[in-house]
């Protein structure tokens, strides 16, 4: 690429090239020191900055755009492309590992019951997702109440189990398992 008379231009170039992982900060820096060479002393600071945050974009895209998740709550909406069919599958399976946690909770392995609880409640809240979407707008309004109560009263446990509240994660658990039986009868 020939060289642009804006450093801002030629960074965007950098920064959605396909070569930007081969691209250095140095080299970065040298290539607006160029274009900037010509101009006073503010425009070469204002350069370097922008080289400077750039090549930390650079540097740190790969570390942001990782896929792996920690353990943590992941409360995406839907699956990308999951269909109904899927979701009602997936549905059946995600609740009843939800309502095992009740096994980890009575032998108080808080860290344990923590893990299992986000993984089914991320991945069953987007299972319900989508099924809500898929009912008709009259249905949806009570669904979504539902939903709500069932993931505070989920919140509300892993709250307590970090905490290491055994009366309130009891509670809190009491509260999910009405919710589900009042939300999977509307469903």
């Amino acid at each position: 690429m020939a060289l642009s008379s804006s450093p801002l231009v030629y960074l965007k170039h950098c920064i959605q090239s396909s070569q930007h992982s081969t691209m250095t900060s140095q080299k970065l820096l040298t290539e607006c020191s160029i274009l900037s060479s010509s101009s006073g002393r503010s425009r070469r600071r204002r350069t370097i900055t922008i080289a400077t945050v750039s090549s930390i974009m650079l540097l740190s895209k790969q570390a942001i755009l990782t896929p792996e998740i920690g353990h943590c709550l992941d409360l995406r909406m839907t699956v990308p492309d999951q269909s109904l069919e899927e979701a009602e599958e997936g549905l059946g399976t995600h609740v009843r590992d939800l309502v095992n946690v009740k096994e980890l909770i009575e032998l108080e392995s808080w860290r344990e019951t923590q893990k299992a609880l986000r993984k089914s409640s991320s991945l069953l809240k987007q299972d319900i997702y989508t099924i809500i979407q898929a009912k008709p707008g009259s249905e949806r309004s009570l669904l979504r109440k539902l939903n709500s109560e069932l993931f505070n009263s989920v919140t509300k446990l892993d709250y307590a189990a970090r905490n290491q509240d055994s009366a309130l994660v009891q509670e809190c658990y009491g509260k999910i398992i009405v919710a589900l039986d009042s939300m999977l009868s509307r469903l």
